[in-house]
């Protein structure tokens, strides 16, 4: 996405002071918006659903306490605030026939849109990491993975997500804005605000491409050095049976990984001459909703441990009622 510099003259014709910002949906025709409305609250509940019975399950079955499903429950309570940040807005906004939202709303719903990308991205490193010890350091697994380390690896991330994030939205908030408060999405991005601002924004591009490009790219490649070392570890087992088992714990996270930094990579980090309004929102709703709805479903269905917990889960609330 290109973060353009907007210096243009202040002035009393062409500015006044936004209290609202208007949300624009993804198609103007009515029919369309009807069949997005029934999608997308579908796609908002399978999300919510399938997250939600991955914490369940886990916080359930003893077997499922080690630091892989510790940190995957937490992924999943993220995806759940992931998505929350966004749907019902929008959804409730076409049930009132309304495209405002607040400037204050706007803010905040920017900022926990932020947080829950920053902490997705790095405890899908800290999974990496958890991967790369269970797997080329088995033998001392338990001994450096103790639940004391993995509860400050996933406070590092809350920690460290919680100050870039309210660094880019207070620097944002300072910003004027002009009469123009259309904003082409369904949700309050960085992007289209910094476009319709006022005020120099070169402070706020450079810190989006240093300090939030350094958010991404760190994690990102402590994930690559990971499943380089995964692989050479697995390549030197002998059997194929073994290079199988020691892959397939690694599979799941592999594929969640690709999903998500796929359609960041796509939509933030791509030439801005590859954009255009319809690719931007397929990434958009790609990594907004797509994801973290598929995330439950991609390590229920490659995960035996999991799927037997699931069963087990489901057949007592069945068994309840």
């Amino acid at each position: 996405m290109e973060y353009q510099s907007l210096n243009r003259p202040i002035s009393g014709a062409n500015q006044s002071s936004v209290s609202e910002f208007l949300l624009l949906w993804l198609s103007r025709q009515p029919q369309q918006q009807q069949l997005l409305f029934v999608l997308f609250l579908g796609m908002y509940l399978a999300t919510v659903l399938g997250n939600l019975l991955i914490i369940l399950a886990i916080s359930t079955d003893s077997s499922l306490h080690t630091p892989m499903y510790f940190f995957l429950s937490n992924l999943s309570f993220v995806d759940i605030c992931f998505t929350s940040t966004t749907i019902p807005k929008m959804l409730t906004n076409h049930v009132l026939g309304s495209q405002s939202i607040s400037f204050l709303g706007c803010f905040t719903q920017m900022y926990f849109l932020f947080l829950c990308v920053d902490i997705d991205n790095f405890l899908l490193a800290v999974m990496a990491y958890d991967r790369f010890v269970a797997v080329c350091h088995p033998l001392h697994y338990t001994t450096k993975m103790t639940p004391q380390f993995c509860a400050l690896l996933v406070a590092a991330s809350w920690g460290i997500a919680c100050l870039n994030t309210l660094l880019h939205t207070l620097l944002i908030a300072r910003l004027s804005f002009c009469a123009d408060n259309r904003i082409p999405h369904y949700f309050c991005d960085a992007a289209p605000l910094l476009k319709l601002s006022c005020s120099d924004t070169h402070l706020n591009e450079m810190l989006i491409l240093t300090v939030g490009g350094l958010i991404i790219t760190i994690p990102l490649v402590c994930i690559l050095v990971s499943y380089i070392c995964i692989t050479s570890a697995v390549l030197r087992v002998p059997s194929a049976k073994g290079k199988w088992k020691a892959f397939s714990t690694c599979s799941s996270h592999l594929a969640v990984v690709s999903l998500f930094y796929g359609t960041i990579i796509a939509e933030y980090f791509s030439p801005s001459s590859s954009h255009s309004a319809e690719t931007d929102t397929v990434t958009t709703v790609m990594y907004t909703v797509v994801t973290p709805m598929l995330n439950p479903f991609i390590y229920s269905l490659r995960n035996k441990d999991m799927k037997e917990a699931l069963r087990k889960l489901i057949g007592r609330k069945t068994s309840s009622i």
